[in-house]
């Protein structure tokens, strides 16, 4: 019979327990982590005020002198906003910059949103057609520029070719004066409308889904469930990209200088061209910053404007 040896139980083994670091050392390595993390946003803030502040205060104070680069600046007071209000170029400027904005509106702030729409109810091959509407914003714009003007060419273009194709009459397209400006608009909402649509779907997939059964079960139709479900829960994304998009086409430059250049008989002369021309063809910096300084003031105020009214608005809705 063998006899069973009761052997001890090891003894547990004891941690010994670090002494907390003293105050002092706290206080410092938490004083060295806000002197790294202010370290890295003074950096940023001093490239964005190189870059986006001074320019900005510096065209202001320019708008009201007589500037040449290489010479000494001459304070001229308001003679240079009265030098741009007497231009024949300052009103057909103003009138195709707001005429742009308001068809860019009325084409290309619905036409994302019916993208995304289509997208979000995309059963298969998601990823490939958000590729595909994502591209034209991978391109340089002053490619994409140069392809439709290509594009439009009232001669070989390939719009033209396709319409002869059809049997059907052919455009001057960018080149006639009463087509130029919508055509550039058809150019400005495919480069850019590639962003706009993935924000918009980013915006609908985030819509609870219990919201369109509860809108099927009580028979609603596809558009009654695009009126009462997807526009009020995307309505903060509609009114932001909204004046985004003012903001950005108030501002085209792209489109007319390197398709049109201002053309034809100043048709597509918009602010911002008419900005570089008195500034690089002119050489009336003085000019161009007055010009600059009215366009900023009109956005500034339209901004300021835009953003109470939304918000009076959604603070009568809740």
């Amino acid at each position: 019979m063998t006899k069973t040896v009761e052997r001890p139980a090891p003894a547990a083994r004891v941690h010994p327990v670090k002494a907390p670091p003293p105050a002092g050392d706290r206080r410092r390595r938490r004083l060295t982590g806000q002197l790294r993390a202010y370290g890295f946003l003074a950096g940023g803030l001093v490239c964005f005020a190189l870059f986006s502040w001074y320019p900005a205060i510096r065209a202001v104070v320019i708008a009201f002198q007589k500037y040449t680069p290489g010479s000494d600046p001459e304070w001229v007071g308001t003679a240079n906003f009265t030098r741009v209000l007497d231009d024949p170029e300052f009103g057909a400027a103003w009138r195709n910059t707001l005429t742009f904005t308001l068809l860019a509106l009325l084409i290309g702030f619905a036409i994302p949103f019916v993208l995304a729409l289509v997208l979000n109810e995309l059963r298969h091959a998601k990823a490939f057609f958000r590729v595909v509407v994502y591209l034209p914003v991978m391109i340089p714009p002053v490619v994409s520029a140069l392809l439709w003007k290509w594009f439009y060419d009232p001669g070989a273009g390939l719009a033209n070719e396709a319409l002869r194709f059809l049997h059907l009459p052919t455009s001057n397209w960018s080149n006639g004066a009463d087509t130029a400006l919508l055509s550039l608009v058809v150019v400005a909402t495919w480069a850019n409308m590639g962003g706009t649509v993935l924000i918009y779907l980013a915006a609908l997939q985030s819509i609870p889904g219990e919201l369109y059964e509860a809108a099927e079960l009580d028979g609603a139709s596809l558009l009654q469930r695009v009126r009462h479900v997807t526009i009020p829960q995307t309505r903060f994304v509609i009114l932001m990209l909204m004046l985004l998009q003012i903001i950005a086409t108030m501002q085209v430059f792209t489109e007319p200088f390197v398709i049109t250049g201002g053309g034809p008989e100043n048709a597509t002369v918009t602010v911002l061209y008419l900005i570089y021309k008195y500034a690089f063809l002119y050489n009336d910096f003085g000019g161009a910053c007055a010009l600059s300084v009215m366009l900023l003031a009109l956005l500034g105020a339209f901004s300021a404007v835009y953003l109470r009214l939304t918000r009076s608005g959604e603070e009568a809705i809740a």
